[in-house]
């Protein structure tokens, strides 16, 4: 990867990104949370509620918001300029990664603090951005595979109420103790991205180290590695080629 190209790659994505009003969108939703969170008087759901919506944020935004410019993408018609650049497909797929990650981590980080200030959470901040950048990042990535295999946005959004639906809500009923309960649980789910989320962000929001953040970080390691190189590199050739009507 030729690191000039990554580069302006990188900040191109973000001006993309300010272009097509997902960063403004990103920003109206941490204030959205932020208010919701902001009523919750109960100091235990609170503890629970506010590493869940950085989560949430982390997760089904990050895949959203890549699809949301990918979108964008396939109606300007820019797929067919990209495939006569000099830039390889790793450039341009890490680029926007990287974008979407930059632009979601200030947007979560905005809630984050305005509740370190006002209601005095506990953070550790290395941990936290640490948990925040795996998320985000393997999220966005996951973003592709939704694009891939969505015809316009609404079903791409479709697609991502039913991965939720799957693939978080599980995790989320075992962290309240409603169903999924205990500690061999909060194992099992681990083979869920949402879960492996929850484990490194409540990590940095003062929960104990234990072996479940690292094998959470081996779930990121190996489905995101194992995803891009196997699957999103060479689909995305054939994904551009498509949508340039080559």
């Amino acid at each position: 990867m030729k690191r000039n190209h990554f580069l302006t790659l990188t900040q191109g994505e973000l001006t993309r990104l300010n272009k097509y009003g997902v960063t403004t969108i990103s920003f109206v939703v941490a204030i959205v949370w932020g208010l919701m969170l902001y009523f919750v008087k109960d100091a235990g759901i609170f503890s629970k509620l506010l590493p869940l919506i950085i989560v949430f944020d982390a997760t089904m935004m990050s895949i959203i918001f890549i699809g949301a410019v990918m979108f964008f993408e396939k109606t300007e018609s820019t797929f067919s300029t990209m495939l006569v650049t000099p830039v390889s497909r790793q450039n341009l797929i890490l680029s926007k990664a990287t974008a979407n990650t930059i632009q979601l981590i200030f947007s979560s980080m905005l809630i984050i603090l305005v509740f370190y200030f006002i209601k005095d959470v506990q953070i550790r901040w290395v941990l936290v951005i640490f948990g925040l950048l795996v998320s985000i990042f393997f999220h966005s990535l996951l973003g592709f595979i939704f694009s891939f295999h969505s015809k316009d946005f609404t079903s791409m959004l479709m697609g991502v109420i039913t991965y939720v639906f799957l693939f978080s809500v599980p995790s989320i009923l075992n962290a309240f103790d409603v169903i999924f309960k205990g500690e061999v649980w909060s194992y099992v789910l681990l083979i869920f991205p949402t879960q492996a989320a929850i484990q490194l962000i409540n990590v940095g929001f003062g929960a104990a180290i234990t072996l479940k953040f690292y094998l959470s970080i081996v779930v990121f390691l190996v489905i995101g590695i194992c995803g891009y190189a196997f699957y999103i590199l060479p689909k995305f050739k054939e994904y551009a080629v498509k949508q340039s009507g080559v």
